[in-house]
């Protein structure tokens, strides 16, 4: 369409002061009843506002300084009560526009007036400015844009739809989504860590701070080799740092440092513990956002691996407390073990048919074990890291072959699944330290001996009776010598057991609640730990 833009003619300054006394006069009725349809331009003619009326001291987002020349149309927009009508003629030729008759009738510019106190949608979300009518473009003095604002409606339904198509995202695959999470989380809890425990986060463990010098009490077993594991009776110590059960306790694998103590606990944290000379807490992690299942000490004794049901598996320095590894698995962890060769190498299972082999170098899963099963209860090195037993929940009258599983750690594949054919779970798994055999916690309340060579045939003659699992997850574990068994019972006692005879040697009435972890010391031979379901945790001697 044509332009439609009044210029000033050759008189234009001397007749600005009708215009500017009729605009002053106050609110009048607009003498202009005829508009030109759209379309239609008028003869070139521009108001000069350097002279004539005084213009409002405020100058609207429209407003040029003075001595400029505006067009009609911005001059219209700062003051819509003024009729420049008298300005405006018609060309003597302009072919006639015609429109289609479906179009509702378009209501005159002059006649058209908002009420007071309007703002419109576009100056709402740009500027707290009030527009008279319509937004316009500036650069556009024409009655074409004035058309197109004309609807409001039409004008809404288009910058919503013109809105969404800017905001339209392309499709994120599902694992995509869930890294970037993991990512968005990550940083998030980085900066959280930066703002300090004021913002809700426990701040990062400082370094443990471990005695150079040895145990006075394990410097005389550093020289000598093990000799007999002598029977415990009573408590030493009695630790009561964890506000939730304890999961699972262990020794560090260190001689010269195997006075510390590690547990997990459904508190979310992790403790180190010196519960050989003093019985009191080093050191609590509190890195996990919900409970932790499993905890391990490295080979090496200087470094902590953790997975709990936040799905989160973290590697932390003792020495300078940073997380030297942080993973995020597909399920909840229940079980933990490092290779036995390879120190960089762990293996986690958990809520899934899936077992996982981490590498902590570069943080990624190197190896995946699938079976039909739901869940990992228990996972067993054999044969120095070349093969690995699991233990599963398949438990019903057709699954049974299920319940013990052995693994080939390089090639993942299944070795045998042919091992324990009678229908009970087995929540924990034991290597014995000297005889190639394994034993087997299951829930129907008794030990389980196999033999740890392929084809892992199960003892009939040797079973460890008297204790109660009934669905707890009861840890059991061989003397050093291997000449002591030691088991938790779900009522809270500690039963200690003969290897060759199966006999019981002894019963201790430790705990309250089921206990579900115990643990001999590598080097003391009369040094017992047992943990409980209550939260407290306790040496025998």
């Amino acid at each position: 369409m044509t332009s439609l833009v009044a210029y000033d003619d050759s008189d234009s300054e001397a007749e600005t002061g009708p215009v500017a006394s009729s605009s002053a006069a106050g609110p009048r009725e607009d003498t202009c009843d005829v508009v030109g349809p759209c379309g239609r331009a008028f003869s070139s003619g521009v108001l000069d506002v350097s002279e004539g009326r005084a213009l409002p001291t405020t100058r609207g987002p429209w407003e040029e300084p003075a001595g400029q020349r505006l067009p009609l149309v911005r001059l219209w927009r700062s003051d819509p009560g003024s009729c420049p009508s008298q300005r405006l003629q018609w060309p003597r030729t302009e072919p006639e526009v015609t429109f289609p008759t479906s179009e509702c009738p378009r209501s005159s510019l002059w006649t058209s007036h908002t009420p007071a106190g309007h703002v419109p949608l576009a100056a709402a979300h740009l500027k707290q400015v009030k527009l008279s009518h319509r937004t316009y473009n500036s650069p556009e003095p024409s009655f074409c844009v004035q058309t197109k604002s004309e609807s409001p409606g039409h004008n809404g339904a288009s910058l919503q739809r013109k809105r969404r198509e800017d905001c339209v995202v392309p499709y994120t695959p599902k694992r995509l989504r869930q890294l970037q999470a993991s990512s968005t989380e990550t940083g998030k809890s980085k900066d959280v860590g930066m703002q300090g425990p004021s913002a809700g986060r426990a701040p990062a463990p400082a370094p443990l701070c471990v005695a150079p010098r040895v145990s006075e009490f394990i410097q005389p077993y550093l020289d000598t080799q093990y000799k007999e594991t002598q029977i415990s009776r009573k408590v030493l110590f009695h630790l009561r740092g964890h506000r939730g059960p304890v999961n699972s306790i262990q020794w560090c694998p260190v001689i010269s440092k195997s006075h510390m103590l590690l547990s997990a606990s459904m508190d979310k944290t992790v403790k180190v513990w010196n519960a050989v000379d003093s019985g009191s807490c080093l050191q609590t992690y509190s890195l996990h956002s919900e409970a932790v299942r499993a905890a391990r000490w490295s080979p090496c004794g200087q470094r902590l691996l953790s997975g709990g049901f936040d799905c989160a598996l973290h590697l932390t320095d003792l020495e300078t407390g940073t997380q030297l590894f942080s993973g995020q698995s597909d399920f909840r962890v229940t079980t933990l073990k490092f290779h036995p060769k390879d120190h960089s190498l762990f293996v986690c299972g958990g809520f899934s048919s899936e077992i996982k082999a981490w590498d902590t170098r570069t943080g990624k899963v190197v190896r995946s074990y699938k079976a039909t099963i739901q869940q990992t209860l228990d996972i067993l090195f054999l044969q120095e890291g070349s093969e690995f037993l699991s233990s599963t929940d398949a438990s019903s009258r057709d699954s049974a072959d299920r319940t013990i599983i052995a693994w080939d750690f390089r090639s993942s594949a299944k070795i045998s699944n042919q091992i324990f054919h009678e229908r009970y779970t087995c929540p924990s798994l034991a290597l014995h330290p000297r005889e190639p055999v394994f034993l087997a916690q299951t829930n129907g309340n008794y030990l389980a001996l196999f033999s740890a060579v392929w084809p892992y045939r199960m003892s009939r003659r040797r079973r460890y009776e008297g204790h109660k699992v009934e669905g707890y997850s009861v840890g059991c574990e061989c003397s050093p010598d291997g000449d002591l068994l030691v088991t938790g019972s779900a009522d809270g006692r500690v039963l200690l057991y003969c290897f060759r005879t199966a006999s019981r040697a002894r019963t201790l009435h430790g705990h309250a609640q089921a206990c579900v972890g115990t643990t001999f010391h590598p080097v003391l031979p009369s040094v017992l730990a047992t943990c409980s379901w209550e939260g407290d945790i306790k040496i025998w001697h």
